[in-house]
This record gives structure tokens, C-alpha cells and sequence, in this order.
């Protein structure tokens, strides 16, 4: 019997707490310690009957993790610790700052070679899975136009992004697409627009006690990578409202993409669509899967850093290549 991936988790909040359950139903993982940076740790209280760990000690674990999944946001988080953890540990991250994937994979790649490691990044849905359907889509049929599509759903990113401005003491970002504009494309019309111009971005925000509102809003609308350039909108509601109305974590999105092919010019339109009741649970368990093909990656002696175009899918797989050839091909 194989031994199991050990897995550690650093950050426990939503993601946190989703790739905790998803180790439950993936009976080659098992979870060996929960990092956080509260104090003291132990206040933290986490389900799993695992150590809870201060950030600062995380290199006295080297040794005891095959896997270091990080469950910070993309905002603050994840640019310190995600190099910092690639000396240490196999990582595999969400890290969702599209226009600075390459610069954080360039810095990830410099830190995980110098400690000898493997890291995954960006791992998920978007980026991730949509990722590499706008890859395949576009290869398959090079002669057409891309589109994605979020939501209707909370933006994760988007929502940590606005928590983190002075003033806010909670919010929650929702992305809401043009139905209007996937009509079109799905009838195999041309459609030239930005992002900014195919979706809408609503947040509702709890300002803390004595906040300037006003400047919360103009600093979330003017917030370039996350809101800036997008018909924008900012309510201020009450803790109660939030508690009340804006507990659901659902997501979802369609990547489009509409091709020519032959002498004819037929149109083919290809679409991957996802329906998520909960945005950090299925991102936990893109980072799961992704986390085994780290594990094998650097149990070959592989050293650097991926994004998900690197990754072979079988090596995602908790089966065998034999099996799945021959229950799926």
C-alpha cells in the first residue's frame, strides 16, 4: 500500500476550511498540521484533530509535509508567502491576480529551485480549469475568439481584495455577467469587448465605526487588477444585513469560444460551464488534485515552478493510468 501524501494547510479561512474537508474524500491524503498566524495558534479551532501551528515555526515541519497547500488571498498573502514557502515546502497556491501571473511564477520559480521544490500556482477554476479551456479551445480551433464569463457568484479574490481597505470591515463582491452578450457569441456572432464591458461588479460592504464611506468607494472603484475600468457598484449595509443576506458562496462562469473551420466557414462554438454552490470548496478541490500532481512531479525529481498548462492530466488522478484508459478514454 502506498503511503499517503502528507498535506499541510496554511490559512484557514474559507479555502482553508474547504481543503479540509476535501482531504476527508480523498483517501490517499492525509492532513498533518493547520498554519496561522493568530496568536497564540491554538486559539484557532479547526475541525480536524491535527496540530495548529504559528506561521513563524513552519520550517521546523520541512521534513513532515509532502505538500504545503496555501489558502491566503492573492492580495497581500500570497506574494510574500508564496515564495517564502517555495523554499521550504512543495506548494500549490490560488494565487488569482491575472495581469501578475507571470511575475509571481517568475518569482515562484527562483524560490522553489533554490530550495529544491516543486510549486503549483494559480490553481482553480479561474485561474485554473477555465484556464485551460481557453488553452484547448483556442488551439482547436485557432481561427475564432475566446470569451469568459463569471458568474453570476462571490468573487473570492475580489472579495478579500475589498476587506482589505481601510475602513472596510467586511464585504462581499459579486460578478455578474451580460446575458445579452453570451446570446450573441453562442449564436456564433463576433463580439470585440473587454472584460470590463461583459460583466458588472457589485460589492456590499460594512464599513467600520466612524469610516469615510466615501473614500472606501472610490478607493474600491479605482482599484486597478480588481476594479478599475468596470461598471462598478458599492452598497454599504449593516453587519446584520450581511450575516442575513450574503452567506452563500456561489459561483460559476462559462468559457466560450467561437471558431471558423473549412473552405466553407462553418461555426463551431465550444462552451465549458461551471455551476458552483460553493466557490471555496471546489476551488479546495482543484488545489487537492493539483496538490497530487505536485506530490508526483517532485517525487521525480522535477524542481520549479507550474501553472496547470504544465500539468499532465493524469498525474491529477488518484487512479492509475491503466484504469482511466480504460474507464474514460
Amino acid at each position: 500500500m502506498k503511503p499517503k501524501i502528507k498535506i499541510g494547510i496554511c490559512g484557514y479561512g474559507n479555502l482553508g476550511r474547504g481543503v479540509e474537508a476535501e482531504i476527508n474524500q480523498n483517501p490517499d491524503m492525509e492532513l498533518v498540521a493547520v498554519f496561522t498566524r493568530r496568536e497564540p495558534a491554538a486559539s484557532l479551532k479547526i475541525k480536524a484533530n491535527v496540530p495548529v501551528v504559528h506561521v513563524g515555526k513552519a520550517a521546523e515541519w520541512a521534513d513532515k509535509i509532502d505538500v504545503m497547500i496555501l489558502c491566503g488571498g492573492s492580495a497581500s498573502d500570497l506574494p510574500a508567502q508564496g515564495p517564502a514557502f517555495a523554499k521550504l515546502f512543495n506548494t500549490v497556491d490560488s494565487y488569482d491576480t491575472h495581469a501578475k501571473i507571470p511575475e509571481y511564477l517568475a518569482k515562484i520559480d527562483e524560490a522553489a529551485k533554490a530550495g529544491g521544490h516543486i510549486a503549483v500556482i494559480s490553481g482553480g477554476w479561474d485561474p485554473g480549469l477555465f484556464s485551460l479551456m481557453r488553452l484547448y479551445t483556442g488551439a482547436i480551433l485557432p481561427s475564432g475568439e475566446t470569451h469568459t464569463f463569471w458568474g453570476k457568484g462571490v468573487s473570492q479574490g475580489h472579495s478579500d481584495a475589498v476587506r482589505r481597505v481601510e475602513g472596510v470591515a467586511n464585504a462581499i463582491q459579486y460578478t455578474i455577467p451580460s446575458e445579452a452578450v453570451m446570446a450573441q457569441i453562442r449564436s456564433g456572432e463576433s463580439v470585440d469587448l473587454p472584460a470590463s464591458r461583459k460583466h458588472k461588479r457589485v460589492c456590499y460592504v460594512v464599513a467600520a465605526q466612524g469610516a469615510d464611506t466615501v473614500k472606501i468607494e472610490q478607493t474600491i472603484k479605482e482599484m486597478p487588477d480588481y476594479f478599475a475600468g468596470y461598471d462598478t457598484t458599492v452598497h454599504f449595509i449593516t453587519a446584520e444585513e450581511m450575516a442575513r443576506d450574503h452567506s452563500s458562496m456561489g459561483h460559476g462562469g462559462h468559457v466560450l469560444h467561437m471558431g471558423k473551420t473549412g473552405v466553407n466557414g462553418n461555426s463551431q462554438v465550444i462552451e465549458f460551464a461551471l455551476k458552483l454552490e460553493s466557490n471555496p470548496e471546489f476551488t479546495s478541490s482543484v488545489l487537492i488534485a493539483l496538490a497530487r500532481a505536485a506530490y508526483r512531479l517532485a517525487e521525480k525529481g522535477e524542481r520549479g515552478g507550474r501553472t496547470i498548462f504544465d500539468i499532465p492530466p493524469i498525474l491529477l488522478s488518484p487512479r492509475d493510468a491503466a484504469e482511466e484508459i480504460k474507464n474514460l478514454l
